[in-house]
């Protein structure tokens, strides 16, 4: 599934060719890709479609109309592009505007949805402090830890405490502060905390300045793709030579996804 650096390489792809363009038609070609709303819902509470910001919140690209947002969440499989010739395979959605562009919405496994709300408060009541936003700081973030008993790798995948972050990232901040994954929350030292919230930043600052990381589902963005995956440390790493301590990768489950460590990484 995207994470955070993925989906807001999609949303710098698409921000300033849709800012100030006019929606003319929703058009839904698998039909629950509309989550809450039908096309003509849509039009009715946006008689002036017109965009007038688009950014990331969690992992949803938001699209900004005068008195609603359009949030689209990717999901598994979903890529959001440009096109100007016959709708690829897999597509979901078309949108079009005014002045003839249309975005389209491809999903091989057909998880991404559209979702039609008022504002951003039903999406924040569900995820907790960007990441790389200004209330995620390093006092905030160990508050988070310490009142949590609980698995750290759990916790930073629990988008209510912590937004956007996923499988890949939460493995490459873990071990670039030297945590082991099963570690307890409220257990790890208030420096290796702040620690961690650095790695957390770095990781996901360079993941994006790559464009994110190609794996599997997530392969490009206008038919580029990302280079993270050249950056990574420890993720898919399973029997390599950790750079860090020279033993072996190793991969376990943890919070039902596969995880990857090393020894180096200590067990608080």
């Amino acid at each position: 599934m995207p994470e955070l650096p993925e989906v807001q390489t999609v949303v710098n792809h698409i921000k300033d060719e849709l800012i100030g363009e006019t929606i003319v038609e929703l058009k839904a070609i698998w039909p629950k890709v509309f989550h809450n709303f039908e096309s003509v819902d849509f039009f009715k509470k946006n008689s002036d479609a017109k965009i007038l910001d688009v950014n990331r919140r969690a992992k949803f690209i938001i699209i900004r109309f005068k008195h609603s947002i359009l949030a689209i969440h990717l999901r598994m499989t979903g890529k959001l592009y440009f096109s100007k010739g016959k709708a690829p395979k897999h597509t979901s959605a078309k949108v079009f505007f005014k002045s003839k562009k249309i975005l389209i919405f491809q999903d091989v496994r057909k998880f991404g949805r559209f979702y039609l709300y008022r504002n951003l408060n039903k999406i924040n009541e569900l995820h907790g402090p960007e990441p790389l936003g200004e209330k995620f700081t390093k006092n905030i973030f160990f508050n988070i830890l310490i009142n949590c008993k609980r698995n750290i790798k759990a916790l930073l995948l629990d988008q209510s405490k912590i937004a956007g972050l996923g499988n890949i990232y939460a493995d490459e901040s873990l071990w670039l502060s030297g945590i082991h994954p099963n570690s307890i929350s409220n257990k790890i030292p208030k420096g290796t905390v702040y620690k961690l919230h650095n790695s957390i930043q770095h990781v996901l600052n360079k993941a994006i300045k790559h464009n994110g990381t190609t794996i599997i589902d997530f392969s490009y963005v206008n038919g580029q793709s990302g280079n993270y995956a050249n950056e990574l440390n420890i993720y898919g790493k399973k029997g390599l030579i950790c750079s860090n301590c020279k033993t072996e990768v190793i991969k376990i489950k943890v919070a039902s996804r596969g995880t990857y460590f090393c020894r180096c990484q200590k067990v608080y």
